[in-house]
């Protein structure tokens, strides 16, 4: 199970070049905040759909996804095929963004209400990334490097060090070093390179993992049909019983199928994803960073193949490591995986993917894989640490300092990235305390992205929607999600901590996250149609261009001669796609 030196050299390989690339990159900077935060907006069409994929592909998923797919199966694969929703953000919303030559999305929302809901989002979108994307990451690289290297230790006097806390930290300082110093273009640059090292390695991984296995049909029968039903969550054979609020032991839970409601499934998620997809800074950014419509749409689409992959390089690993240690043919595994009464541990999950480099892969094959998974980790944060130092410099910082330089912006991008990471590593420990990662990640974002989705939604398809409704929607979204993380929080940080049953906070606390997402969508979406109808209307002159009802001839010209049957042929062909995986995951 060690590491052989082949190993270590493609390993040291991998971060050569990586580092060859960002200090390339680096040499041909201009210190200006254009260059910094979006690459002089010169990114072509491979690097932006690649760059996209790697900063959504990280700790989440390698850690967390597999995870699920080792106690759940494809449940998962929900979000991962709402790869769909890149196709909105190519077709939909890169003309409105590309038109408007903004930095941020919050920008962008100052462009359509006001200056405050710009504000607003960039403080919702910065509180996000710390609950979210910045601790995920630094907990996954610790998971990664605690089951890799699980003797590792460095006794600084007043406290040790172990694996988990060593590869925190270093995952940190290695992706700021060239993200703090190349901005969004090291980044990019880098993230593609570690887009092709990421899909080989995982690649691997399910080869490697289904030849030990014996086979896709040893996969099928020891994991069982249910593993393999996409459609449980979606499909339930009592339908009614998905209201009942009472289960068998008397717990006021609205679940349905114990992890996976279908109603949430069905109405939740497609709002998590296109808010993510289509609004998101960490995501978009790197659209933003392309010349013109044409290129940012086709790296949309290049972005939304890509996304599938996750299906067959995370959950089915996961699943495969679940049957490994069924079937008892890798004792390893089993040992981590199952207790002494032969019952999955949930909490030992997040280690499937990891487990199975450990210990079905050959050397060599091992140091390609690893250098993926510190590809992945790499990327994560890069791209966040980029974006919260965009939304903080630009829609922060500039506004308060509006005659400041060049270099001045590009210095307070820097900071702001150090303190980010810093809030980060506080914010772990309730993590830890979660059932699962990717569970923490989701049930965040589902109670941040219903106000946000609304309001972009809301602003480019109705133009009557102002900013009071705006500001409205945002504020109560807003408030109903810290309000829900403020209850949830001692229960995941504390062991013995828990509600009285049948309290309102009890209630609360088990309301399933995807159906308390969606009351929050509800209430966004009645809050900001009441107060706008209540209320004037905008200037239409002022949003002409900003929502469909107030576009040119002009600018539908121009927007139709950026796209070609090639784009739409394209776009049909992910579709099937995703159709033929609903199809056969049918259990």
């Amino acid at each position: 199970m060690g590491f052989a030196a082949i190993d270590w050299i493609v390993i040291a390989l991998y971060f050569g070049i990586v580092m060859g690339v960002g200090w390339w990159v680096i040499l041909k900077r201009r210190d200006t905040a254009d260059d910094y935060f979006l690459a002089g907006r010169n990114l072509g069409w491979f690097v932006i759909g690649a760059s996209i994929f790697a900063s959504n592909i990280g700790s989440e998923h390698l850690v967390g996804l597999a995870g699920s797919g080792c106690t759940d199966g494809v449940a998962m694969a929900h979000y991962e095929l709402h790869a769909w929703c890149l196709l909105v953000l190519a077709w939909v919303f890169v003309p409105f963004y590309m038109r408007s030559k903004v930095f941020t999305m919050p920008e962008f929302l100052e462009r359509r209400f006001s200056e405050t809901s710009r504000w607003v989002l960039s403080l919702i979108s910065l509180v996000a990334y710390v609950l979210t994307k910045i601790a995920v990451g630094i907990f996954a690289g610790g998971i990664v490097f605690g089951t890799l290297l699980p003797e590792l230790q460095l006794d600084l006097g007043f406290m040790v060090l172990d694996s988990f806390w060593i590869g925190s930290l270093m995952v940190i300082v290695l992706t700021g070093i060239y993200t703090v110093l190349g901005g969004l273009r090291a980044v990019a640059y880098t993230e593609a390179l570690q887009t092709i090292v990421l899909v080989i390695g995982s690649v691997l991984v399910t080869v490697f993992g289904l030849k030990a296995l014996g086979g896709w049909g040893q996969l099928r029968e020891i994991a069982g049909s249910e593993m393999f039903n996409l459609w449980k969550p979606l499909v339930p054979e009592n339908v009614a019983s998905t209201w009942a609020p009472v289960r068998e032991s008397g717990r006021m839970a609205w679940y349905f199928n114990d992890n996976y409601p279908w109603l949430g499934m069905l109405f939740c998620a497609p709002i998590v994803g296109l808010w993510y997809w289509c609004t998101d800074q960490y995501i978009v950014q790197r659209a933003l960073g392309a010349p013109d419509e044409r290129t940012a749409r086709r790296g949309s689409i290049w972005a939304s193949f890509l996304k599938i992959l996750p299906v067959f390089i995370f959950i089915i690993p996961g699943m495969i490591c679940f049957s490994l240690a069924k079937s008892g043919q890798v004792d390893t595994i089993q040992q981590v995986l199952f207790d002494d009464q032969g019952q999955l541990i949930r909490a030992e999950s997040q280690r499937a993917f990891p487990l199975l480099v450990m210990t079905v892969l050959p050397a060599g094959v091992r140091g390609i894989v690893v250098a993926g998974l510190l590809a992945a980790l790499m990327s994560s944060l890069a791209g966040v640490f980029n974006a919260s130092s965009t939304l903080f410099t630009m829609d922060f910082y500039s506004k308060f300092r509006p005659k400041a330089s060049q270099h001045q912006l590009v210095w307070v991008g820097r900071v702001a990235t150090t303190v980010m990471v810093i809030i980060g590593l506080i914010w772990i420990p309730v993590i830890r305390g979660s059932k699962g990662l990717y569970d923490y990640l989701q049930g965040v974002q589902a109670y941040l992205a219903p106000p946000i989705f609304v309001v972009f939604f809301f602003g480019v398809f109705i133009k009557r929607v102002n900013s009071k409704g705006c500001l409205a929607a945002l504020f109560v979204g807003f408030a109903m999600g810290l309000v829900r993380l403020a209850i949830d929080t001692p229960v995941r940080l504390l062991d013995d901590f828990s509600y009285a049953e049948g309290s309102f906070l009890w209630v609360m606390n088990n309301t399933f996250f995807q159906y308390y997402s969606l009351l929050i969508f509800l209430v966004c979406s009645a809050v900001i149609l009441v107060v706008s109808y209540a209320t004037s209307p905008p200037s239409y002159e002022k949003i002409q261009g900003l929502t469909y009802a107030t576009l040119t001839a002009e600018d539908r010209r121009k927007s139709r001669a950026s796209w070609n049957y090639v784009d739409v042929l394209l776009s049909a062909i992910l579709l099937s796609i995703i159709a033929g995986a609903y199809l056969y995951f049918r259990g």
